[in-house]
């Protein structure tokens, strides 16, 4: 059964679970695991690939953005460990991070699922975890605080 950890961030905004994304999928790259990141819309999508150049600080952390107009043979899952996109996955296995405002249809399919939770997305965060309890799967919450300065 998927595993859900809840990581709720003491920053109150945006930003902050994209940052943190980038430092969890860093931590998920090095284990060798497959990663499908789930935002709501490409401008998100874009906005967590430019963070992904430089952050944490030196550190590009490869990836791609999948998107339902690129052909099938230029978004290959052999060919990067960490996708970012709107839409279902071309992985099935490995972590799901969802950065989206819902609960993605396709979440079962992964080992281990994270939601990132800051302020002005709290209640967001309530009503995803009240949907993962429901169905009877395994939580966790981490309650974070200076998270930025911890390597």
């Amino acid at each position: 059964m998927t595993r859900v950890d809840f990581y709720i961030l003491g920053d109150p905004g945006l930003d902050a679970g994209l940052r943190f994304s980038c430092k969890l999928a860093a931590q998920i790259a090095k284990d060798n695991t497959p990663l499908h990141i789930s935002v709501d819309d490409m401008q998100q999508a874009k906005e967590l690939d430019e963070l992904m150049w430089d952050y944490p600080r030196h550190r590009f952390l490869p990836h791609k953005i999948v998107a339902e107009n690129i052909g099938k043979d230029e978004t290959s899952a052999e060919d990067c460990l960490i996708h970012i996109g709107t839409q279902e996955p071309l992985v099935s296995e490995g972590v799901l991070i969802n950065l989206g405002t819902n609960v993605p249809a396709f979440f079962g399919r992964f080992e281990r699922v994270a939601e990132i939770v800051v302020g002005e997305t709290k209640e967001a965060g309530r009503a995803r975890f009240r949907h993962y309890r429901e169905r009877g799967y395994p939580l966790y919450d981490h309650h974070l605080t200076d998270w930025e300065q911890a390597n």
